[in-house]
Order: C-alpha cells, then structure tokens, then sequence
C-alpha cells in the first residue's frame, strides 16, 4: 500500500521536472532572440537619425500636449515599438516641443519649419501660447514657417495660425466655434432609479457635484463659467487676429453670421476660410509636395521633398539619459500634474505621499537652492492636497524659496499646494481659484426596496454599519456637513494667511469660484503672470543665484523599469522609426470620445481621500 504513493509521486515530479525544463527553454529562447535583434538593430546604422543638409522641420503634432507624460510600462513601450504599434493615448511634453524648435532655429541644416497639426488632440491655450511664443522667437532666423493641412481644429488652427503662409486643402475648413463648457446633469434618472445623493458642499459656485443634484447648470455657475470662458476666447481671438493680420470682428460668433459668410463661398468651408483670411492658399497634397520640393529640395528616397519629423529630430537633439552635474547650484522643478489623490502615484497623477517625496528631496538636496511648483491640476484630494502643501512649508524653513508656476489650471486643490509659495505665478489663462470643498455618495436603500432587497442588522452605536445599502442617519450627515466646513475655514485661512488678506476678503472671492489668471492677479490670487521660465528665474533671483542648472525632479524607477527604460532609449535611436506622413489623419475615434465621457463621470468617483473631503473642480476641463 505505501509503495504505490511512491510511484504517483514519481511520476508527478518527473512530469513537473519535463514541464519546468521545457519552461526554463522556451523562455530563455525568448530572451536571446530578442537580444540578437537588439544586437542586429545596434550594430546597423540604417536607423539612426541622419538629418539632411537641407531639410525641413516637421512638427506633426499628435495626441495631447501635456506638462507630464503619464506612466508608462517600459516592457509596454518596448513591445510597441518594435511591432510598430501607436500609443493608445499618445502625449507630447511641452519642453520637448520647446527644446526642438529653439534647437532648429539655430540648426543651418534646418531651412523651415513645418507645422502640420493634424493629428493633434488637445492642447491648453497657455500650452499654445508657449509654442506660439517659441515658433515666433524662431522666425528671428529668417526662416520660413509653413502650415498645411486637411482642415483644422480650433487648437489646430491656434498653431497654423502662426505660420507665414497657412495652406489647407480645397475640401477643407476652418471653424473657430469658441471656448464652451457643457456638462452631463443625470439627478432626474437618479431620481427614477431611487438612488439618493447625498452631498455635502461648501461655495456657492462649487459645482463639481451639480450633475447629482441638478438637471441642468445653476445660475451662479454659468455667470463665473462665462467670465473666464469669455476670458479665453477673448485671448484666443487676439492672437489669432495678430498672427494673421485681421479684423477680431471678423471673427463668426453666431450661426447666423457663419451662414452668411458660408452662402457668399457656396457652401465651401474651404474658400469660406479662404475668404475670411484665415488661410492663404487652397492647395492640394500634390501641389504642396511640388511647392515644398522647390523650397529645399527632394529627399534621398521616395516623391516627397526632404525632411524630418519631430521625434527624430528630438531624438537628434535631446540625449536619453538625465544627466545632472553634481556641482552646480540648481532651482529643482517638480512637476505636479494631473489629479490629486492619496498614497503614491505614477507620474501623470499626483500623490499625497509621492509628490511631497519629490519636494522632500529637492529640500534635502544640498545643493538645490530654490524650488519650482510646476502645477497643472484641478485639484483632487483634501487630504493629500495638505501633504504636499506641508511639505513646500519646510522647503520654505529650510531657506529655499518655493514659486508655484500655473500652466493650464491650477484650481481648488491645485491652489491648495500652490498658496504656500513665496510667490505664485500663473498664465493670463490659467484656470485657478475654485476654492470650495465639497464631499458626496450616494446611497440605495430605495433601489434596493424595490426589488425585495434590505439591509438590517445592530450595532453598538449609531456609526456602526455604515453602508450604501442603508439610509444616512440625518445626525451623522451633520457630522460629514461639520467637516465640510471645517475643510473650507481651513482652505480660507491658509489662504488669508499666505496672501495678507482676511479671511472674509478671501471668502468673498472664493465660494468655489473660478477665475483666469489675469483676473486672480488682479484679486490677490496670482503675484504675477508669465510662464515656467519666469518662474524659475524668479526663483533663482530669490535665491541669489547667478550661475545655475534646473534639475528636474522625478520618481526614480525601480531597477527593472530602469533597465527596460535605458535599454528602448539606446536601442530606439538606431531602430528605425516608423514614418508619421503627412497625408494622414486621424479623428479621435468613437471610443475615445466615449471614454472621455466616461472619465468625466466617474472623476469624483475615483478620489480616494482618506476623510471624504475634496476640493476638485470639474469645470477646469475647457471642450
């Protein structure tokens, strides 16, 4: 009887030892034939960036333009790249952007630049502005700046407009339909569902919760939307008409003026752009290849002229290793963008713990003498808003001036962890202020009642068994209301205290309220306007600095990532690129649309402050 285990066992590890083996082999095939293409491709030169004599600059810009890329697996990117695959929800950094064309604009090689914005998603106007300001500061070379395309968005069009001459093509157009802001209200079929809102709210304007609460936007929120919305457009229309050299009132802001214009081009959106000065020339792909060979020549293979894109000049330009000198003084940069939540965070998100690391680290660093707070945020979390907003108090203690540095918004927590800063700079577009706290759930008791489903039970107090199962006991919704208002005194008094004013001065320009940044300049909000490179001058001037490097402060990566990240930025300069043309589009897709939406709803929902306490705000996203 003991002997036939024996045999079972046996048998089960020498099949275990066969299914191991043939594991350790098929893997170990994986890992050589990925390195004997990583040896191909180092040792053949066909890939690496070689840039013509004569040559134009390609900026086809593509997805969205951000501060911050968000986190991406470095075995993800490998796997992409090598198959050719796109990003799902491609970003470019600002910087690079900034970095290739000042670069070019010196770079005898670099005869024009082209802007072709096609493919591109989403860009704040302060991210526009920035371009503009570099591409303007490059046309002090003498060269010549083109823009061409299918047709244009209104954040296309932003970028073309800067070009000194803009083509597009005949069945093409241009529609500047204005800065919106429409939400999704759904309190009516919350109703009809039996799902009760329970929220908990302080400012008048704080109207991140609204869709909950409402059919359709209040009165108080459409009369601050309309103000910094008008702001925008204000701005937007200003430089459009400065690029181009016409008439702001030219500009169509009602659908009967637009029909007008229209009728007069015979429905053309093409010659109706055309007409209205908004481009110079209606040209087909065909002519402007032939226009374009004529102003720098043909390139080495294939019909069209001579070339390079963006990311291969940036590859060209920009070395994959962050590289700091150990003896320099330094103004550290930490970049706080996107939404603010509790814990550790990859970067694209901002985390209570993971970004006062970054700022710990800029203060314990010796030989950082001043910080930037790079902030584009609409804020997020209480709780974690504090943390960081502690942490650039002892930066401060430690002798370091801190400047917050607003790019698109900084609103509700993004303020938070900007009002401590020695100063705060912002764009005259900056989204900012919305200081207001608010905290929600929703509970389905009378969901749940109608289908058959209770809850019930006991506890040894009132607190016990708090459940969205059960109704909110009216004395415990007090107590959330309590710490609501203590959340806002608290907000209000951080501010008073850091900007010289009262407390009721603060509260009268607060409420959850909105304003650009040339109006919260002008109440007390922003010291002053200008972008990040003003911010960090101002802070190495704070600083007594003279001499000095910018370091720009990032969570390291593990050793594996760091491997993996090390390994595709050397390889990917010699692997060849896979060829962006310029006769392709591609409309943000169905999906993408959809899962914008979804985003929008479920943004309350996936802040994970440890209190319940938020200071968010949802109007600061502009479609």
């Amino acid at each position: 009887m003991s002997e036939k285990p024996s045999v079972i066992k046996k048998v089960f590890k020498k099949l275990w030892a066969i299914i191991n083996t043939s594991r350790k082999i098929f893997l170990n095939l994986i890992f050589f034939i990925f390195v004997f293409f990583l040896i191909s491709a180092l040792l053949d030169d066909s890939g690496e960036v070689k840039i013509p004599a004569k040559t134009a600059l390609v900026l086809n810009f593509y997805g969205n333009i951000v501060e911050q890329k968000q986190f991406v697996d470095p075995a993800d990117t490998i796997m992409k790249e090598a198959f050719g695959q796109e990003e799902e929800n491609p970003e470019m950094l600002i910087a690079d952007i900034k970095l290739v064309i000042n670069a070019a604009k010196t770079d005898d090689r670099v005869q024009s630049l082209v802007i072709y914005p096609q493919n591109l998603r989403r860009a704040g106007l302060h991210h526009l502005q920035e371009i503009g300001a570099a591409i303007i500061d490059f046309k002090t070379s003498g060269k010549e700046v083109v823009a061409f395309g299918d047709y244009f968005s209104q954040d296309q069009y932003y970028l073309a407009s800067l070009a000194d001459k803009v083509w597009m093509n005949p069945e093409g157009g241009v529609v500047l339909e204005g800065y919106g802001r429409y939400k999704t209200y759904f309190k009516s079929a919350l109703d009809k569902l039996n799902i009760t809102q329970h929220v908990f709210k302080v400012g008048t304007y704080k109207s991140a919760v609204e869709p909950y609460i409402r059919d359709n936007m209040s009165d108080e929120a459409k009369e601050a939307n309309k103000e910094w919305l008008g702001q925008l457009w204000t701005s937007y229309k200003t430089d459009i008409a400065n690029n181009r050299n016409i008439d702001m009132a030219s500009f169509d802001e009602t659908a009967a003026g637009l029909l007008e214009k229209l009728q007069q081009a015979d429905g053309s959106f093409g010659l109706y752009a055309l007409q209205s000065g908004l481009v110079d020339e209606l040209r087909t792909r065909e002519q402007i290849r032939v226009d374009m060979i004529e102003k720098v020549g043909k390139a080495r293979s294939g019909d069209s002229f001579s070339k390079i894109y963006y990311k291969d000049y940036l590859k060209a330009n920009k070395s994959p290793f962050n590289t700091v000198n150990p003896m320099t003084d330094k103004v550290a940069i930490v970049v706080a963008k996107g939404t603010i939540l509790n814990g550790q965070q990859k970067p694209g998100s901002i985390g209570g713990d993971s970004t006062a690391a970054l700022l710990r680290k800029a203060r314990l660093d010796d030989k950082v003498k001043a910080v930037v707070l790079r902030v584009d945020s609409p804020g997020g979390s209480a709780y974690a808003s504090e943390i960081i907003r502690q942490e650039v108090e002892l930066i401060k203690a430690a002798g370091k001036p801190v400047i917050a540095s607003m790019a698109n918004y900084a609103a509700s927590g993004g303020y938070w962890i900007s009002a401590s800063a020695n100063e705060i700079w912002a764009s005259p577009n900056t989204i900012t202020g919305s200081i207001g706290i608010f905290g929600m759930f929703m509970t389905f008791e009378k969901a749940l009642d109608k289908v058959g489903v209770h809850t019930d039970g006991i506890g040894t107090t009132e607190l016990a068994g708090l459940s969205v199962t059960r109704a909110l006991n009216e004395d415990v919704g007090h107590i959330i209301q309590a710490s609501i208002n203590r959340g806002y005194r608290s907000f209000l008094t951080l501010v008073s205290e850091n900007r010289g004013m009262t407390v009721e001065e603060v509260d009268s320009i607060a409420q959850g309220r909105v304003w650009s940044g040339a109006k919260a300049q002008d109440l007390g909000l922003v010291d002053k306007l200008g972008n990040l490179d003003d911010a960090v001058a101002a802070a190495a001037d704070r600083a007594g600095l003279k001499v000095y490097d910018t370091w720009l402060v990032e969570k390291e990566l593990s050793a594996k990532d760091l491997f993996l990240k090390n390994l595709f930025e050397t390889a990917k300069v010699y692997l060849p690129a896979v060829e962006t043309s310029t006769a392709s589009f591609t409309n943000p897709s169905l999906k993408q649309q959809i899962v914008d939406l979804v985003n929008e709803f479920e943004q309350v929902n996936q802040l994970n402050d440890p209190k319940g306490v938020y200071s968010f705000c949802l109007t600061c996203e502009v479609n």
